[in-house]
């Protein structure tokens, strides 16, 4: 699966960092690349950025706010009156927010985007993924999950919000449906797995309005990694044939970590599966 002409992949939050190199190796590569993006102005930027640097034609912009269960909804029904199948979907959009805020539908911004925007929108794709040879699922979570808590009695994170607390909250929970999903879809041509993307310079925890957390990004950007060595693990379970029978794993720089016992917990990875079910409805 290195060589991906024939392939449909779908990378949401492509128009910058990891999301925007991830979408041009994969047009390299010989891809049908769908850009979901929630900004129109920064997506038709980024998509003339991609089909630059891969020299590809086969880039599509879709706009699709993960914040919006209307919008991903719609964004899943027009793609799927576009394509027969889908070989490839990259959850790699994410949000750090520095002050609380919520969706349009409610929840806490880091989590309805990063979790629940991923949980529903890989739901609607299902069929399209089963109809692909082999369909895979990469997330891309981070190892800040070691520090988080689901707090589902409390997911606007009204009481006691800080900017980490809703970020691991947010990666712990997609890990536990990474597992649980691979359970799902065991006996299916269907994988799933996620990933550590390590310590990447990219505009995440920026104000895109005010600039606040740009001048700190600057200061540390030599001790990060660049958006590219960020998505070369992304890359690598979305193409590598020798992962074709893998799912439910965590990887960090190719290879499969151990997960603490919060992230190993069924009971929790159950409980969160039906509260976001519940969540997103049908």
């Amino acid at each position: 699966m290195t060589g991906m002409m024939g392939k449909t992949v779908i990378v949401t939050g492509a128009n910058s960092g990891m999301g925007l190199a991830t979408s041009v190796a994969m047009a390299r590569r010989g891809a049908e690349v769908v850009m979901a993006c929630r900004s129109q102005a920064r997506g038709e930027a980024a998509l003339a950025e991609v089909i630059r640097q891969s020299g590809s034609g086969s880039v599509r912009l879709m706009l699709c706010d993960l914040a919006s269960f209307d919008s991903i909804r719609s964004f899943a029904a027009e793609f799927l009156t576009l394509y027969p199948k889908l070989d490839v979907l990259i959850d790699n959009a994410g949000v750090v927010m520095l002050k609380r805020q919520l969706t349009k539908d409610g929840y806490e911004m880091d989590f309805g985007v990063n979790h629940l925007g991923h949980f529903l929108l890989t739901r609607l794709l299902l069929d399209a993924l089963k109809a692909a040879e082999q369909g895979r699922i990469v997330v891309v979570s981070s190892g800040a999950y070691k520090i988080g808590k689901l707090y589902l009695d409390d997911h606007t994170l009204s009481r006691g919000f800080n900017p980490a607390k809703a970020y691991a909250r947010s990666k712990l929970a997609n890990i536990l449906f990474t597992r649980k999903m691979a359970e799902e879809l065991r006996g299916s041509t269907v994988t799933v797995n996620c990933l550590h993307p390590g310590a990447v310079g990219t505009s995440i925890g920026v104000n895109r309005e005010t600039g606040f957390g740009r001048l700190i990004l600057q200061l540390l950007s030599p001790f990060f990694l660049s958006p590219e060595q960020g998505a070369d693990t992304a890359i690598y379970l979305a193409t590598e044939p020798e992962l074709k029978g893998v799912s439910g794993e965590y990887f960090y720089r190719r290879a499969v970590k151990e997960l603490t016992p919060r992230a190993l917990d069924a009971e929790a990875a159950e409980r969160l599966w039906q509260w976001s079910l519940e969540q997103t409805g049908p």
